[in-house]
């Protein structure tokens, strides 16, 4: 029995990040970003990913940090969160990375205070280390609640829209 925790790796400027393999959904290039009047501002926009709308966080901006230089490499992580699609715009993503439980260092070791919940470990590959994410922590409840309700609105404003250039 394998008992490697495998996640994929996601790269944020120069920091890679981990999320677990089981919430992706699938990594995407970056379409066209719709953005959405009044959205905070780590929030890019919505996409419309074969007929569902997904709002786009900036990983960048969401983390503090600069927003994501979108190029070639940039591509955005669709992850499941409480039966809710999010897309996760990074810098890049690309490889499945697998760490054993004895070559993560918990938190509370490496970051002190509570600023960094959103952080389950970092992990230890070779010659670097991953910042192992909680996304439910970087997305909680009333957040991710808002931004289902982005995708929402912005889905009804688009389905009417069509409907409006339907009825013409």
């Amino acid at each position: 029995m394998d008992k490697h925790l495998q996640i994929v790796g996601l790269r944020v400027g120069r920091e890679t990040l981990g999320v677990p393999i089981s919430l992706v959904r699938e990594i995407v290039r970056v379409p066209e970003i719709t953005s959405v009047p009044n959205a905070p501002p780590h929030i890019e926009g919505v996409i419309n990913l074969r007929g569902k709308i997904i709002a786009v966080i900036d990983l960048g901006k969401r983390f503090g940090e600069a927003a994501i230089d979108r190029n070639s490499k940039s591509r955005i992580v669709v992850v499941e969160l409480e039966g809710r699609l999010v897309g996760l715009l990074v810098s890049s993503a690309s490889e499945v990375l697998r760490i054993a439980p004895s070559d993560i260092e918990a938190p509370q070791n490496v970051f002190p205070n509570d600023d960094m919940s959103y952080v389950t470990g970092v992990g230890k590959l070779k010659d670097r280390l991953i910042i192992l994410l909680d996304l439910s922590r970087i997305l909680q409840g009333a957040e991710l609640q808002h931004v289902s309700e982005i995708a929402e609105l912005a889905s009804t404003t688009m389905n009417a829209g069509v409907s409006r250039i339907g009825n013409r």
